[in-house]
C-alpha cells in the first residue's frame, strides 16, 4: 500500500530546479521547486535572475519505502533531509500554503515596492550608478522624486521608477505579504 508524503530534498547549489525536474520523471514521485524571478543591478544595468525560493532545497512527494533509494541517488540530490536518522515529512497544508503564497506558480515574479525613505540606485541614464533616497512617490505615475548627493550638494530629481533598484531582498518581499 502506497503512503506518499512530502519531504525536503537538499541539492547541490543552483541545481534545485534540475533535480526537481529529474525527480518528476520517476514513477510515484511528485516534486515542487518554488522559484522567484527578480531584477538586480549589475554593471550591465538591470538583469533578471531566477533563483529557488529556498536555495539548495525543494520538496518531493513520494513513498519512502518505494522511492527513497531512487530519490537519494538522483542527479544533483545531496540527501533527503532527516533528523536523528528519521525522515520527517512535511504536512500537505504547509506545501499548500507555500503554493498559495507563490500564487500557484512554480516561478513567481517579485517586484519590491518603492517607498519614501528607501535607498535606491539609478540603473539607467547619465546618472546611472548614483544612489539616492526616495523623497516622494508621485501618485498616478510611475515616477519618484529622489534626493541625490552630487558634487557636494543635495539635489532633488524626478525619475521613472523603472530606472531604480533597491537593495531589498526579493525573498523579504514575499515575507511581507
Amino acid at each position: 500500500m502506497s503512503n506518499p508524503a512530502w519531504y525536503c530534498i537538499h541539492t547541490k547549489p543552483k541545481c534545485e530546479h534540475i533535480a526537481a525536474g529529474l525527480l518528476r520523471t520517476l514513477p510515484g514521485v511528485e516534486s515542487y521547486c518554488p522559484r522567484i524571478r527578480f531584477q538586480r543591478s549589475t554593471p550591465r544595468g538591470k538583469v533578471w535572475f531566477v533563483e529557488a525560493l529556498f536555495p539548495t532545497y525543494f520538496f518531493a512527494r513520494f513513498d519512502v519505502t518505494e522511492s527513497l533509494r531512487a530519490v537519494k541517488h538522483s542527479q544533483n540530490v545531496i540527501r533527503v533531509v532527516e533528523f536523528g536518522g528519521t525522515f520527517v515529512s512535511i504536512p500537505d497544508l504547509t506545501i499548500a500554503e507555500i503554493r498559495a503564497e507563490m500564487d500557484h506558480q512554480e516561478v513567481r515574479e517579485v517586484r519590491p515596492t518603492l517607498q519614501v525613505g528607501d535607498e535606491v540606485e539609478l540603473t539607467e541614464g547619465p546618472m546611472r550608478g548614483f544612489r539616492g533616497i526616495i523623497d516622494a512617490v508621485i501618485s498616478g505615475q510611475d515616477r519618484v522624486r529622489l534626493l541625490l548627493e552630487f558634487l557636494g550638494r543635495r539635489s532633488i530629481v524626478e525619475v521613472d521608477s523603472g530606472a531604480l533598484i533597491n537593495d531589498i531582498s526579493p525573498r523579504s518581499v514575499l515575507a511581507k505579504r
